[in-house]
């Protein structure tokens, strides 16, 4: 039995000129994701110098932006091309969130990439203490 996935997939929900930009940046993502581990650090590290911190509120924005229009970053295995565009979407911006990736500390034990902001996962919907971090991109 399988179980539905609601994915908020709403692209006319953003404006075009927005769209379009994060339909770039997920392109990006998407082939950023596919470098190993050590490569994607390095290449966040060179991109967010001079980027100010991202507050709450602006990552759930780019968050949001991502999931309006990419129904591949909506999915369940979606979640590091999903992260790599939010850093990235916000990195135009001028701003810069936290990438992280580890683990689940409950079951099912699985590896997991988010984006946090001041200190907090950005819509994951999880309690503190869900993730354990293995790297960060601050």
């Amino acid at each position: 039995m399988s179980t539905p996935e609601a994915v908020p997939y709403r692209p006319r929900s953003v404006p075009l000129g927005r769209r379009l930009g994060a339909r770039v940046v997920i392109g990006c993502a998407h082939l950023l994701a596919t470098l190993p581990p050590r490569r994607i650090r390095a290449v966040l590290a060179l991109l967010r110098r001079g980027a100010r911190p991202a507050t709450l509120a602006e990552a759930e924005t780019a968050r949001e932006t991502v999931l309006a229009v990419s129904l591949a970053a909506g999915g369940r295995k979606g979640c590091l091309p999903r992260s790599l565009a939010t850093v990235l979407l916000c990195r135009c911006r001028g701003q810069w969130p936290t990438w992280c990736v580890g683990v689940r500390t409950r079951l099912p034990f699985a590896a997991h990439a988010w984006v946090e902001a001041e200190g907090e996962p950005v819509g994951e919907g999880t309690p503190a203490g869900y993730f354990q971090r293995f790297f960060a991109v601050e």
